[in-house]
């Protein structure tokens, strides 16, 4: 009876975390200045670090994908709203630049979407959640 018990709680503690893991809001990462544009650099590896970066609108944006793999999945970045399609060359260092217009998010994903992140764009003078 307690080994039963004992698996039904750590397949529960497992579960509760894996969900977590995936799930649980990302904190924000806030781009840095370069003169007059915002820049962030973004690691690639197993999936995109800061996943989320706030930007402000009307400012210009250089997203730096820095790429530390060489797998298929993460070749690409697209940006479907903004019709970016980049290459990211292999242990590469790729810049993606572009002004956004208006506040909303900017979503982003590798070529074979599974890799996700996410650019809030925040209105003019705004302090991000990072």
């Amino acid at each position: 009876m307690f080994v039963n018990a004992a698996v039904v709680l750590a397949a529960l503690v497992a579960s509760v975390a894996i969900i977590w893991y995936f799930f649980a809001p990302r904190k924000a990462a806030r781009a840095g200045r370069e003169g007059e544009v915002q820049t962030a650099r973004i690691v690639v590896k197993g999936g995109y670090t800061p996943q989320v970066v706030d930007v402000e609108a009307g400012t210009p944006v250089r997203l730096r994908f820095d790429r530390q793999e060489d797998g298929e999945c993460s070749s690409h970045v697209v940006f479907s709203d903004l019709g970016i399609d980049r290459t990211l060359p292999a242990f590469e260092t790729t810049d993606v630049e572009f002004t956004p217009s208006k506040p909303g998010d900017l979503p982003y994903a590798c070529g074979m979407n599974m890799l996700h992140g996410m650019v809030h764009v925040l209105p003019k003078g705004a302090k991000g959640n990072g």
